[in-house]
């Protein structure tokens, strides 16, 4: 199959099946390449394609990507990884609007209004809804998992994202914590 195929979505393709098959196309493009880089581009690429494949509000999705753990930082911050959308803030401090939220307390922020979220930080005034997944590993070898990225997805519409996505989210964050180098 040509790699291009994998961003290819059924038209009428229920949400479920659009997760299951990023699921299953991330884990073959991830395949002997454990580059963080190359895989959250393509990760990016795969969610953007099957947001836009399906029905409203998932197809107004208006930013699907990741910010990842800054290493020349002295605090802990994440910085702009690969993406889909407009362009972007560049730095966000642990604890600091929905993304440094999720970073710091290693939670998913599944948020249905950003405008009543302490702190949001619009990068994107069209942005309505987000959902923000950590991404976290062992490191070190020692056992202990630090987040190491973030999944982050917006909306124009409120209420753009349900218990589903956030159920496939934290799947594709799993997969992705477990397949990179990180």
């Amino acid at each position: 199959m040509v790699h291009a195929d994998a961003s290819n979505f059924s038209e009428g393709i229920t949400k479920d099946d659009a997760y299951e098959q990023v699921l299953m196309q991330a884990e073959g493009l991830f395949m002997d390449q454990r580059n963080w880089v190359c895989n959250l581009a393509n990760a990016a690429s795969l969610l953007w394609h099957a947001y836009k494949s399906l029905p409203a509000p998932s197809k107004e999705v208006n930013w699907a990507g990741f910010y990842v753990l800054d290493p020349s930082s002295r605090h802990p911050q994440l910085i702009l990884g690969p993406f889909q959308g407009k362009v972007a803030c560049q730095t966000i401090a642990f604890g600091r609007g929905v993304c440094g939220a999720a970073a710091a307390t290693q939670e998913t922020q599944l948020v249905a209004d950003v405008d009543k979220f302490p702190g949001h930080i619009a990068c994107d005034g069209d942005t309505r809804s987000e959902i923000v997944v950590p991404i976290v590993a062992d490191t070190d070898g020692n056992g202990v998992k630090k987040v190491v990225a973030i999944i982050d997805v917006d909306c124009t519409m409120e209420n753009g994202f349900d218990e589903l996505d956030k159920k496939y989210l934290e799947d594709l964050a799993l997969l992705l914590g477990r397949s990179c180098d990180w």
